[in-house]
């Protein structure tokens, strides 16, 4: 007797979202170098960033994704001496509460938390909204919609229930 795996869309999703899990593991797990290591040194440690993005004051943020499927995005703070200023987990609610509506940028926005998880559209404003996944008040399987207008200026932030993880958004 022989058995057939037959693949689908939700058990290619699952082994997806397994594999993604367990290649981010590699960034987790290793240990930051120490404030202060120069830029070779966090590089050698933690590996190529997946992006870096310039500071206003010469420096730079080194994105270590966590996304699209992972809960979290790590960024390395270099300042302009090339040393670690700080390496940090920043998809928090408390990080997200720093973001200035009508101030902030799609600039501020991918140096404080890097790429997001998904990108989509509210046509009736013609927004363009960012999702990230993230674990609000590290308890609830969350996403932060980050709402721009047409010049890429912040115009609202919502946050509500990750529908990766929440059954009432999957067809029955």
């Amino acid at each position: 007797m022989t058995t057939r795996f037959r693949s689908t869309p939700r058990a290619a999703g699952v082994a997806l979202a397994a594999a993604l899990a367990l290649s981010a593991c590699t960034t987790l797990l290793r240990q930051p170098p120490p404030a202060g290591a120069p830029l070779a040194a966090v590089t050698a440690q933690l590996g190529q960033p997946n992006a870096a993005y310039p500071l206003p004051d010469g420096g730079q943020m080194l994105e270590y994704r966590g996304q699209p499927m992972g809960q979290f995005q790590y960024m390395a703070h270099i300042g302009p001496d090339g040393r670690l200023v700080s390496y940090d987990q920043v998809l928090t609610s408390e990080n997200f509460a720093q973001v200035k509506v009508d101030r902030w940028t799609r600039d501020d926005i991918l140096r404080h938390f890097g790429r997001p998880a998904e990108v989509s559209r509210v046509y009736t404003h013609n927004y363009v909204v960012w999702s990230y996944r993230y674990k609000e008040a590290g308890v609830w399987n969350s996403m932060m919609n980050v709402h721009f207008d047409e010049q890429g200026v912040v115009r609202q932030m919502l946050n509500g229930p990750d529908p990766m993880y929440d059954d009432r958004f999957h067809r029955r």
